[in-house]
């Protein structure tokens, strides 16, 4: 199955894949973050970190958030740390999309065994025309 921007997120896959791989889990998030700008750099990944992005509500600006990772200016990228990612983390993931209006994303998950990861979808994403 080919899946939207499918060359890009297989890339930062594969980038997570092998800081999980050097790295094992049980770190802080934030060393993940670390270690995943260090393999997007080496693999030229074009990226932003902790991308602070408003939220609106009904056209009014209600506050700011920031995305781990923006990539291609297309694609988030939220990390988690954790022994299993919740229905909260997907649910986390999912808003941002909508409050960004992206249409595709991915959460990343280091604190397993075995990295974890899940394609997001924007079912609300309005193209910008």
């Amino acid at each position: 199955m080919e899946y939207k921007y499918s060359d890009i997120t297989e890339k930062i896959i594969k980038a997570a894949m092998n800081v999980h791989n050097a790295s094992g889990n049980g770190f802080p998030e934030i060393v993940y973050q670390r270690s995943l700008e260090v393999e997007f750099n080496l693999m030229n990944i074009n990226f932003g970190r902790e991308v602070s992005m408003p939220v609106f509500y009904k056209s009014v600006k209600v506050g700011d958030r920031r995305v781990d990772f923006l990539v291609e200016n297309i694609i988030s990228v939220e990390l988690k740390a954790f022994g299993k990612l919740e229905s909260a983390h997907l649910a986390q993931g999912k808003n941002y999309l909508e409050a960004f209006n992206l249409e595709v994303g991915l959460l990343i998950n280091f604190g397993a065994n075995s990295l974890e990861w899940k394609r997001l979808y924007n079912n609300k994403f309005k193209p910008i025309i």
